[in-house]
């Protein structure tokens, strides 16, 4: 198995309209201890996927009912998870780069070689476990920022915002000493290490106040 192939709850779903190939590819991929779904067209695929599905999607570019790109479309709009690998042939390698400048990760060219298709498919899962656990972070930070009080967002939108504590003191009309016990709960509830550590994590849940 090639180092990094990531053995979790993923799943590798493939469509394409011929048997052969699908057959192929899901042999290739169970025999490296992965999960696989395969699929002959794309509307199938679509029906029966759930947007939360983490993992990764070879897609055939040519299908009989709806095009590899106008699936990638319908996925983006649906706002799916998966992170896609165009299966083109030579002459649709134009549509590949396409694909690819619209979301799709990679592209694989028939014929390739087991190797390219499960380095492929290593780099895809790679992407989806990072942003699993983005997705976990910011969820982790959406829970820790509703236990804030009113006012202790403002002060944590006040340091993000770089104001000293007497500037924060006087925009609030409170103390300066007030302003500490709200900064030092803000920081006990964020779990904060330090006053950098609240900030990046504040950046990172989309607080981004300018600079004063």
């Amino acid at each position: 198995m090639p180092q990094g192939i990531l053995m979790d709850s993923s799943t590798i779903f493939i469509v394409d309209d011929h048997e052969a190939v699908r057959d192929s590819l899901g042999a290739l991929l169970q025999a490296n201890g992965l999960s696989v779904e395969m699929y002959g067209c794309g509307r199938d695929f679509l029906d029966a996927l759930n947007p939360s599905s983490h993992g990764c999607l070879l897609l055939d570019l040519r299908l009989p009912d709806i095009s590899g790109i106008e699936v990638q479309q319908k996925l983006s709009a649906m706002g799916a998870k998966l992170r896609t690998i165009m299966i083109s042939g030579h002459g649709d390698v134009p549509l590949a780069v396409k694909a690819m400048k619209a979301g799709a990760v990679d592209f694989i060219e028939k014929p390739c070689t087991d190797h390219v298709i499960l380095d492929c498919v290593r780099r895809a899962l790679e992407l989806s476990e990072k942003a699993r656990e983005e997705e976990a972070t910011n969820d982790d930070m959406a829970v820790r920022l509703a236990l804030l009080t009113p006012r202790e967002r403002e002060v944590l939108d006040a340091l993000v915002g770089g104001q000293p504590n007497k500037v924060i003191a006087y925009d609030l009309g409170i103390s300066p000493r007030t302003v500490e016990i709200h900064r030092a709960r803000v920081m006990s509830k964020m779990e904060a290490k330090s006053l950098s550590h609240l900030v990046r994590m504040a950046l990172a849940a989309g607080i981004d106040n300018e600079l004063i």
